[in-house]
């Protein structure tokens, strides 16, 4: 019999440290949600939709996501200026994850009364 011992193992090298070091962060999964269910969001409108989230953190963190290509910002040349936020493909890529997040959460929320039913995609 061939057993894994963990003395021979690194956490590092797997795909999940990978993915845990784009989405670890304390706004960054919140703003993949935003993003996921309202594609393009502006600046204001996603400070406004998570609450209390300061300027300073949201701004950083979406310029974190944009360097690891998992948001896209495009800026309008207008005055007063214009950027929206949406998911690249490789950002999209992680959907499926959000959306098991959700029906986990769905399905293990404990509530005072009755839970309310889970929102249509």
């Amino acid at each position: 019999m061939n057993e894994r011992c963990i003395a021979n193992e690194c956490l590092s090298g797997t795909g999940f440290s990978y993915t845990l070091s784009l989405i670890n962060g304390k706004y960054k999964m919140t703003i993949l949600y935003t993003l996921m269910n309202f594609e393009v969001v502006r600046f204001n409108e996603m400070k406004k939709y998570i609450g209390e989230i300061s300027y300073k953190t949201l701004s950083s963190t979406l310029k974190e996501l944009e360097a690891d290509q998992l948001v896209h910002r495009e800026e309008y040349p207008q005055i007063p200026p214009k950027v929206e936020y949406s998911l690249t493909e490789r950002g999209k890529s992680l959907i499926p994850i959000l959306d098991a997040m959700c029906d986990w959460g769905y399905a293990n929320r404990i509530a005072k009364s009755e839970s309310p039913a889970k929102p249509e995609a």
